[in-house]
C-alpha cells in the first residue's frame, strides 16, 4: 500500500509532512514546534502560551492583528493557535487556491513578530482574563489541579498559562531569548495536508526560509516519586464537586502504550462504557463522567472526570475505584474489548475525514515521537492487544500507593477521603 503522505527534511533540519487527500477543497497549514510549558523555568512560567498569543499581534509586514487577520476573514478561512507542554501550534485552514496566503500568513507570524512592548501590556491584560475563565470553571481547572497532584513545582506540574503574577513581569526580552532557544528549524514540522500539487515543498521552503536553525534547548527532566494515595483540594462553595481520580501511567514510548489507551476506553470511552453506566446511568451520580488517558514523550496517566453531588461524592469515588478493581480482577470479554477497538477505529475514521485533524495526525507523532504511523499501522497495533493485555496493564497500574484524587468542591478536609482511597 502507497504512504498515504510524504515527508521532507531541508538542510536546515526543518521538517515538512505533506498529506494529499481527495474529496476535499480545503487545505491546512499546522506549523508545531517542539516547545511548551515543560521548557519553561519558574520566572518565565506561562511565556509559551503567551507567546503564542503574541505572534498573532502583528508582525515587520503587517503591523496590528488586523492587516495580518483581515485577509483570512475576506476569503472565510480558520485559523487558530494552541499550547500544550511539550508543543505550540499555530494553523490556518483555507479553500485550497488561498495555499499560498495561508503560507504566507503562518510563515510571517513565526518569522517575523513584531513583540511590540504596548502590545506585550496589553496582551497581559487579556492572558489574565483568560486565566480567570479558567479559574471559573472547576470542570476546566481540575485538570490543572490533577497535572498540579501529579508532578508538584516542576514544570510538568505548572500551568500551561502561568500564575497571574508570572505573567505580569515578563518583558519584550523574555519573549525574544526564548523565541532565539526554542523556536528552531530543528525542532519544528510543518504539516500541509489537503488538496495540494506539486511543488508545494518548494513553497514550504520559499516561505520558511529565514527560519533559525541553531540546536534548541531541551526541557527539565520530570521527576516521579509516590509510594501512597495523594490528595488535592480545592476549597470552593458549590452544589457539585469536580474530581479527577486516577493513576500514573504510561508514556508515548512505552511497550504497551495501545494497551493502555484500549484499557481507557473500556473504562470510560462512551456512554455505553463502564463508568458510564456505574456512576450515571445506574446510580444517578454526575452529569458528566468518562475516562481518559494522557501520554507524553516522558509522562503519562489514566483519569476518571467526574462532576458529582456533593452528597453522593462517596459513593461516586467508591464506584469508580470499584471499576478500577473489577477490570484488575477480571479478564474483559472479547465481546467488551471487540467493542473498545471498534470504537477507536470508528472515531478516529471520523475525524480525518478533515484536512486540520490530518495535519495534527501527522504533525504530533513526527515531532513528539520522530516517526510516523498510518491510521492502518495504528490499528494493526491496536488489533494485537488481547485480554490477557488488558489485565496484566490493569494490574500494573491500578494498585493502592499509586491512586490520585484531585478535587475542586466545599471540602477542607482530606482525612474522609483518604480513607476512601483503597482499591
Amino acid at each position: 500500500m502507497p504512504k498515504s503522505y510524504q515527508k521532507i527534511t531541508f538542510k536546515n533540519g526543518l521538517r515538512l509532512v505533506t498529506i494529499p487527500m481527495k474529496n476535499t477543497q480545503a487545505v491546512t497549514v499546522l506549523v508545531l514546534v517542539g516547545t511548551g510549558s515543560k521548557y519553561e523555568t519558574k520566572n518565565i512560567n506561562g511565556i509559551s502560551n503567551f507567546l503564542e498569543h503574541m505572534l498573532f499581534r502583528g508582525t515587520k509586514k503587517k503591523s496590528s492583528k488586523v492587516k495580518l487577520i483581515e485577509p483570512l476573514d475576506k476569503i472565510g478561512g480558520e485559523y487558530s493557535a494552541f499550547t500544550g507542554q511539550e508543543y505550540t501550534g499555530y494553523y490556518v485552514k483555507v479553500d485550497a487556491k488561498h495555499l499560498d496566503l495561508a503560507l504566507g500568513l503562518v510563515s510571517d507570524i513565526y518569522l517575523n513578530s513584531r513583540l511590540d512592548k504596548k502590545d506585550i501590556e496589553q496582551e497581559k491584560n487579556i492572558i489574565i482574563e483568560e486565566i480567570n475563565m479558567y479559574l471559573d470553571e472547576p470542570s476546566r481547572y481540575i485538570t490543572d489541579l490533577w497535572d498540579k497532584l501529579l508532578y508538584g513545582d516542576q514544570p510538568a506540574g505548572w500551568l500551561i498559562s502561568g500564575e497571574k503574577e508570572n505573567v505580569k513581569k515578563i518583558k519584550r526580552q523574555d519573549f525574544v531569548d526564548y523565541l532565539r532557544n526554542h523556536y528552531s528549524s530543528k525542532n519544528t514540522v510543518i504539516t500541509i495536508a489537503g488538496n495540494i500539487n506539486k511543488g508545494i515543498s518548494e513553497k514550504a521552503e520559499k516561505y520558511f526560509k529565514g527560519i533559525n536553525s541553531i540546536e534548541s534547548k531541551n526541557k527539565q527532566k520530570v521527576i516521579q516519586k509516590q509510594n501512597k494515595p495523594k490528595i488535592l483540594l480545592e476549597h470552593k462553595k458549590s452544589d457539585q464537586s469536580h474530581i479527577c481520580l486516577g493513576v500514573r501511567g504510561y508514556d508515548l514510548f512505552h511497550k504497551d502504550f495501545y494497551v493502555f489507551y484500549l484499557l481507557s476506553i473500556i473504562l470510560g470511552g462512551g456512554m455505553s462504557s463502564r463508568m458510564w453506566i456505574g456512576v450515571r446511568e445506574k446510580q444517578g451520580l454526575a452529569y458528566y463522567v468518562f475516562c481518559y488517558t494522557r501520554s507524553d514523550s516522558d509522562t503519562g496517566f489514566l483519569v476518571t472526570h467526574a462532576g458529582i453531588n456533593n452528597k453522593e461524592l462517596d459513593k461516586a469515588i467508591k464506584i469508580i475505584l470499584e471499576e478500577y478493581k473489577r477490570i484488575r480482577d477480571k479478564k474483559v470479554s472479547q465481546k467488551e474489548l471487540r467493542k473498545a477497538k471498534d470504537f477507536i477505529k470508528g472515531k478516529a475514521i471520523l475525524s480525518m475525514e478533515s484536512s486540520d485533524a490530518q495535519a495534527v495526525f501527522y504533525a504530533n507523532q513526527e515531532l513528539l515521537e520522530n516517526k510516523i504511523l498510518t491510521l492502518e499501522e495504528k490499528f494493526a497495533k491496536i488489533e494485537a492487544v488481547t485480554a490477557d493485555d488488558i489485565q496484566r496493564v490493569a494490574r500494573d497500574i491500578f494498585r493502592p500507593e499509586k491512586l490520585n484524587l484531585a478535587l475542586i468542591g466545599p471540602f477542607k478536609d482530606k482525612t474522609k477521603f483518604q480513607h476512601l482511597l483503597k482499591i
